[in-house]
């Protein structure tokens, strides 16, 4: 390491955000800029631990110790080249993913872990300043069609990987834009679309063809996808929103986070000049404690929501870890996202038992507290309260792909919790058909996704030449085919 008492001299700093009456203003990302030579001091705190168990808590086995070396030498360009070696796409994940590489970081046990996160964001963002990533073409082409259905980070991974292994790919998405969740569902203060379009622009260049604005299994019927593709890789997301079929869940004000999020960010598009849904000037409850919860309230506020309650079922989290969640796990503690910073009220421990409303309308729901008795939810008697809303956003995370339009007439199998059922190869019970991602992993990180997206690309390819040398960065984990 260039300084081995890096970790002893220099203590955790992160970007500043920008002030909070400034950026509900906007729409851009809320960090200011990073200073280079600060972040190279950061680097510096990678403590040669002999042992990087950030190499275990990263699905992908991003290389951590090795870029942040290089970053500290000022060696950037060899930095990025040992980044994109285990991560096709570090602009995603050093903006979105929860860092459980930080969480396992050894230097970690008693003091605050080294910036992986940041560095890592920081090396991509450099080298596409500097004109580095460029396309990488394959040396041979095999003569094979693969199709990927889905273009969210799983999709993308395992077209990347498939056509710098030389086969030609076709990428499938329902929506009008390539880049599913990333693109519609995140909102642009977390991370602006550039970034996916500047790397969808590189695997263009690369041969990768993306076919937006279809929905297979409708538009393209299921026949003609196995007939025409010699290999097919489901990679369309766990889509299918878990819903709160409580009294009064039909009144007009009540709708899911991913009917809310993606039309604030069409605006930002410039695809529509306002949203259908609009939280200025509202009372607005979010149902659901979670990252998807938090950006329905960064969305709210810098719509001029006049108040905000975010409800979490669960109790709050400790500030520092409990005994049952020691290092290297990844803790569950409290956490300040920027959205929670900028405004809300979080109420923990509490269930909504009852939508209210006039003439259709919502105006209010009734709640109460609970607590967690014998490992289930039980009502704390006298806690009832009602609250005025005018929009309730459900953000309850996912329960499964949907399945009607393509997966049914596919005929795959599902698991016992309605995932598409995946074999050690992650190939389905449907000969050629392989799945990667959150369908058949269940909803999870995007880390995770990129990281089964190059796992399933290296058993498409051996499937169809036999061998391959693409790296397979980790296994299926979901219940196999019977």
């Amino acid at each position: 390491m260039g300084d081995p008492r890096g970790f002893l001299k220099h203590g955790r700093e992160l970007p500043v955000r920008r002030p909070v009456a400034l950026r509900l203003l906007d729409w851009h990302e809320v960090y200011e800029p990073f200073d280079r030579t600060l972040l190279q001091t950061q680097a510096s705190r990678c403590m040669d631990c002999g042992i990087p168990f950030c190499h275990e808590g990263c699905p992908l086995g991003n290389l951590i110790p090795e870029w942040n070396d290089l970053v500290h030498k000022n060696r950037w360009r060899e930095s990025i080249d040992r980044l994109h070696a285990t991560n096709n796409f570090p602009e995603f994940t050093g903006r979105l993913c929860p860092a459980p590489c930080e969480a396992a970081c050894v230097l970690g046990i008693n003091e605050d872990p080294v910036t992986i996160k940041q560095v890592e964001v920081e090396i991509i963002d450099h080298a596409f300043d500097q004109g580095w990533v460029e396309p990488v073409h394959p040396t041979r082409t095999t003569g094979k069609y693969v199709a990927v259905v889905g273009s969210g980070p799983a999709g993308l991974a395992a077209a990347q990987q498939l056509t710098r292994a030389g086969h030609a790919v076709t990428v499938f998405e329902r929506a009008d834009r390539i880049g599913g969740l990333l693109r519609y569902g995140i909102p642009e203060f977390k991370m602006e679309k550039r970034h996916i379009d500047r790397r969808l622009a590189q695997m263009e260049a690369e041969g990768t063809i993306f076919r937006p604005g279809v929905n297979v299994g409708v538009d393209l019927p299921v026949a003609q996808l196995t007939t025409d593709f010699d290999a097919v890789v489901l990679a369309g997301g766990a889509t299918k929103w878990r819903d709160l079929p409580i009294p009064g869940r039909d009144l007009e004000g009540i709708y899911q986070a991913m009917e809310y999020l993606p039309p604030a960010n069409r605006v930002q598009l410039g695809d529509i000049a306002d949203v259908p849904i609009s939280a200025k000037g509202k009372k607005v409850v979010i149902i659901g404690g979670g990252d998807t919860g938090a950006d329905c309230l960064g969305t709210a506020l810098r719509q001029g929501a006049e108040v905000v309650h975010q409800f979490e079922i669960m109790p709050r989290p400790p500030e520092e870890r409990p005994s049952a969640n020691p290092w290297p796990t990844y803790p569950m503690i409290y956490r300040v996202s920027s959205a929670h910073e900028e405004g809300g009220e979080r109420v923990y421990s509490v269930n909504t038992e009852e939508f209210i409303g006039t003439d259709g309308k919502l105006t209010g729901l009734r709640a109460h507290e609970v607590e967690m008795v014998d490992g289930r939810f039980q009502k704390v008697e006298g806690s009832d309260f009602e609250l005025e809303a005018d929009l309730v956003f459900l953000a309850m995370g996912f329960v499964g792909p949907e399945k009607e339009d393509l997966l049914d007439k596919l005929g795959v199998d599902y698991t016992d919790r309605g995932n598409v059922a995946r074999d050690d190869n992650w190939g389905t019970s449907v000969p050629g058909v392989f799945v990667a991602g959150d369908m058949g992993r269940g909803q999870s990180l995007i880390v995770w996704a990129i990281a089964e997206g190059r796992a399933c690309a290296a058993s498409v390819d051996k499937y169809l030449e036999g061998d391959t040398a693409l790296p397979a960065p980790v296994k299926t984990t979901t219940v196999p085919i019977r």
